[in-house]
């Protein structure tokens, strides 16, 4: 115990020499092209879920959103060729981030963002930081008295990386047509350590990702009240779909066409949570899930987008002796009807109805059957927004 303690106030010690001790600068890049106009049609990858690996476009910008189940990591390729890795999932995810990164020619990640020190977004860092060539890492300046967030900086520490604080303010690139900036966190004290999450706003071109962690009601306040610049073509929905995340006023300030939400399948907090689906469903939100379609990788050229759906994913959130979901392929030992003769199925957990075909049907335990839409909605569940039943 006395070891772990001294330990314990290592970290945190390094930490603040680390996060203290650096400055932070403004970085340009070079590369642009003209564009086209209109959007592609999802593009799907190959039987396995993985691509062959081709070089990025140099007039492109892509945004890889894994399917790392019940967390969060986010692989963006910038046009120059150069890297950005935002989180990396829990423990055992590490090692599967870091081949998906290797698949891909990817060696070096130029910039690594660690959104905040909950275990399913920095714990797998530690593997990436270890495996990989890094340049340089953004934190926000909390600390969280854990192994988890002392394996990442004992990792930063054995590489000789110094950390940068991430907040509000802060650029990482800027040019005429690519700017990376921070727009979160804006103040020191947070009653939830979610609401310290960077949030990051990527535009190429006319295209925009806002990429959110886990912040939650404060945070998106704060950037309201800030008159930030908030709109995006593209939402990564705040801490998994959680009811606490995605406020109207907020979603209306961002006003994407999609919304990403990196969830894992029949998890136990019933995200995405049907009020946060309602929202973005009354925006006429387009909504892809990596519980669903797997990994998502938006490729931009600054004005038109295609968007890549892989079927097989590095990890899912299941119960023990159940297969992985791969396209539509149903879970093992499912069926849709078992014995009902209930046409709907809803899922008790996160109160979504779906047809007895779709993808994303929760297991026999989650499950209630419904003969109408009618009984569905009012029992107070919502539609799939993927098979619309």
């Amino acid at each position: 115990m006395k070891r772990y303690l001294l330990l314990s106030v290592l970290v945190i010690t390094v930490f603040f020499l680390f996060i203290t001790g650096c400055g932070i600068k403004d970085h340009q890049f070079q590369g642009e092209r003209e564009a086209g106009e209109a959007i592609a049609p999802l593009a799907e990858s190959s039987p396995e879920g993985l691509s062959v690996f081709k070089p990025t476009d140099p007039a492109q910008l892509k945004v890889h959103f894994l399917d790392v189940g019940q967390a969060d990591a986010i692989l963006i390729q910038l046009p120059d060729q150069q890297t950005m890795l935002i989180d990396a999932g829990n423990n055992d995810d590490g090692s599967a981030v870091v081949s998906y990164l290797q698949q891909r020619g990817i060696n070096k990640i130029n910039y690594l963002v660690g959104t905040h020190p909950h275990e399913d977004h920095i714990c797998g860092l530690d593997e990436v930081i270890n495996t990989l060539e890094i340049g340089q890492v953004y934190l926000p300046k909390v600390i969280h008295n854990t192994k988890t967030f002392e394996d990442v900086f004992l990792a930063l520490r054995s590489k000789g990386l110094k950390v940068n604080p991430a907040h509000a303010g802060v650029t990482l690139l800027k040019q005429d047509n690519l700017k990376v900036n921070l727009l979160s966190p804006a103040g020191t004290e947070y009653k939830e350590i979610n609401d310290w999450s960077v949030v990051i706003r990527v535009q190429y071109g006319d295209k925009a990702f806002l990429l959110t962690g886990d912040a939650e009601i404060q945070a998106e306040e704060e950037m309201l009240a800030a008159g930030l610049e908030l709109q995006a073509n593209i939402l990564k929905v705040g801490h998994h779909g959680s009811r606490s995340s995605t406020t109207s006023a907020f979603l209306a300030a961002v006003a994407p066409e999609y919304a990403v939400i990196s969830v894992g399948r029949d998890n136990d907090y019933g995200h995405p949570h049907a009020e946060t689906l309602a929202r973005l469903a009354q925006m006429g939100v387009q909504v892809y899930r990596t519980d669903v379609e797997g990994t998502l990788v938006f490729t931009t050229d600054g004005q038109k987008m295609s968007i890549e759906r892989q079927g097989s994913k590095l990890k899912t959130d299941q119960a023990e002796g159940q297969s992985p979901v791969a396209g539509n392929e149903k879970v093992a030992g499912e069926s849709t009807g078992s014995g009902s003769n209930g046409v709907l199925i809803g899922n008790k957990r996160s109160k979504i109805f779906h047809q007895s075909t779709c993808s994303s049907l929760p297991v026999e335990k989650n499950r209630v059957y419904y003969a109408t839409r009618e009984e569905a909605l009012s029992d107070g569940l919502a539609p799939c927004i993927n098979c619309k039943p």
